[in-house]
């Protein structure tokens, strides 16, 4: 088998010294082959069943979605911005946005400063770098049109981001039928100006044992709706049945899943989907999610929560990953929940 060269000088500081400058080359394991067909349910949206929908938010809090309209030379173009974005230098990376609304991660899921979780232990730390991209302040970065870099991640993503907030609005309205709720608060609950990307890179770990190498642990998102565009590497594992199944990347489709707020708005009916993603020792992993929440003010309000705005949620989360190392979302509103302190 060849060999393939890691450019260490692009992870950062922790992951260089737990990672090896060379790896062997191999076929790709059932964990990473890109598959026809998987057991997650289909959702094609331009022929969208409610009831399909429906079933799939309930039985799987996820799905995967065909016929969605984003074009696949926007997807490669991303791909190929990303990889070379992130095989900068570390120390280039973290220049790179100094003055901008984007900013760079590591080691977590940023929601914490970067390379906190390693002041717990390195089995804590995420092994997972990216930028966070505000897409209502992608205007701000053309401020940098002398950087071709900059120039292009703006223009492509700022065409991502009218895609993404179309099939976020289409799949929710249908998602609002079903449910039967108020369609005049439709906004409010699903707020397009608070959309934001999310660019991963998962490095390869050459170092942890299989069962310890998590590109981000289990969780679930603090969104109404999450759409991932994934490339060729596999990773993302969702929890079912007492199981964890892969989403394995398949060719023109995204994967959806359902966030804290959306289960809160459903009043339950829909749950938070549980998921988690898995590093490789032999390949790196990128991959591109998209956010979107209820207006920060809106008052959510059901019988199985105290009524709360995402603010409210936000400022708990924050708190409680700080002082307790971990996210502990929706049971601290939950009426007879855990008292918030």
């Amino acid at each position: 088998m060849s060999e393939t060269t890691i450019n260490l000088e692009s992870y950062p500081p922790m992951f260089q010294q737990q990672t090896n400058q060379t790896t062997q080359k191999h076929e790709p394991d059932d964990h990473n082959r890109i598959q026809e067909t998987d057991p997650i349910p289909l959702i094609d949206l331009q022929s969208l069943n409610p009831d399909n929908l429906a079933q799939a938010c309930k039985d799987w809090a996820l799905f995967r979605l065909v016929n969605h309209g984003v074009p696949s030379t926007l997807l490669n173009q991303l791909q190929h911005l990303v990889t070379k974005i992130f095989d900068l230098s570390f120390e280039s990376k973290q220049a790179l946005f100094e003055t901008s609304p984007v900013s760079y991660f590591w080691g977590t899921s940023a929601l914490t400063p970067s390379g906190s979780a390693y002041s717990r232990g390195p089995e804590n730390m995420n092994w997972v770098e990216g930028f966070n991209v505000p897409l209502c302040k992608l205007s701000q970065l053309e401020q940098d049109e002398e950087d071709p870099m900059l120039c292009s991640l703006r223009l492509l993503m700022e065409e991502y981001r009218k895609h993404m907030a179309r099939i976020a609005r289409a799949l929710f309205e249908a998602m609002e039928m079903g449910l039967k709720l108020d369609p005049e608060q439709s906004k409010s609950k699903l707020s397009e100006p608070t959309g934001l990307a999310r660019i991963y890179r998962y490095p390869i770990c050459h170092s942890r044992e299989e069962a310890e190498a998590w590109g981000i642990h289990k969780h679930t998102d603090s969104s109404v709706l999450s759409i991932v565009a994934q490339f060729e590497v596999g990773g993302l594992e969702v929890f079912k049945d007492d199981k964890w199944i892969l989403a394995r990347p398949i060719l023109d489709t995204l994967i959806v899943n359902l966030g804290d707020m959306m289960q809160a708005i459903s009043n339950d009916e829909y749950k938070s989907a549980i998921h988690r993603v898995k590093v490789s020792k032999y390949k790196e992993r990128n991959s591109i999610c998209y956010f979107v929440f209820p207006e920060e003010n809106y008052v959510i309000q059901s019988s199985n929560y105290k009524p709360f705005t995402y603010r409210d949620f936000q400022a708990q989360v924050q708190k409680d990953v700080k002082n307790l190392g971990s996210k502990v979302g929706l049971e601290r509103f939950r009426f007879y929940g855990p008292v918030m302190d």
